[in-house]
């Protein structure tokens, strides 16, 4: 199966030489052998030769918002309309709000501020592709959130802070979610620490660092991703 990961932003560059770019985490994630993949820098002007070139489109997540003024970001907007029905979808972070803002839906800067280190979501809809308890453990980094649904998607996992973090398409086969499953504890801790003082207050950033102590769901809902492609693809 071919699977193109569509690339809209990168880790700080202290980070990127002990853990890659972010293509390299959705590998490690996914599997390396998993599938033939592709990856489409569109953030730097890089887009696939049509909409339906790979079986299945992985778009990451990124440090601008959907909203910014960026050509490439209208130009991803109109590509996933293009590849709506013709590949299968997943979304992440800013994958996941700029294919609800796409499909119709809208994210903006949340007044609730940065959502920042270990998440527990509640699971709303038990999926075919989902297996395991009702609740969900994940990294998160953010401050953008969807605040309007898009026609033909279901909130299926959420909590109190993020309303609608994890969306599943009703008329196309496309999932989304807020968390980041890629995010290896060690990669998030990183991140936290570089933007110590700046996007984070040093008590945000401690309180983040600390919530990695315990195990997460990464491996569980990379699982799920891979079952998600399997079906959607067949």
């Amino acid at each position: 199966m071919k699977l193109g990961i569509l690339k809209t932003g990168q880790p700080p560059e202290s980070a990127r030489p002990r853990f890659g770019d972010y293509p390299a985490m959705f590998r490690r994630l996914l599997g390396e052998d998993a599938y033939d993949y592709s990856t489409f820098a569109v953030d730097e002007g890089q887009w696939p030769a049509a909409p339906d070139a790979c079986d299945a489109w992985l778009i990451t997540g990124a440090s601008c918002g959907v909203y910014d003024p960026l050509p490439w970001i209208g130009a991803l907007k109109g590509f996933l309309n293009e590849a709506r029905g013709r590949a299968a979808l997943v979304g992440v972070c800013f994958g996941h709000q700029v294919m609800a803002e796409a499909f119709g839906g809208k994210v903006i800067q949340s007044p609730k501020g940065w959502g920042v280190g270990e998440h527990d979501y509640r699971i709303l809809s038990r999926e075919p592709w989902m297996d395991g308890d009702d609740t969900l453990r994940l990294p998160a980094s953010h401050q953008d959130q969807v605040v309007e649904l898009p026609p033909g998607a279901e909130v299926i996992a959420a909590n109190a802070f993020t309303p609608m973090g994890a969306l599943a398409w009703r008329d196309q086969p496309a999932i989304s979610i807020q968390l980041h499953p890629e995010f290896e504890p060690a990669y998030a801790t990183a991140l936290i620490e570089a933007r110590r003082g700046t996007r984070y207050t040093p008590d945000q950033a401690d309180q983040a660092i600390a919530s990695y102590g315990g195990p997460d769901d990464r491996a569980r809902v990379g699982g799920w991703i891979r079952n998600f492609l399997a079906a959607a693809t067949l």
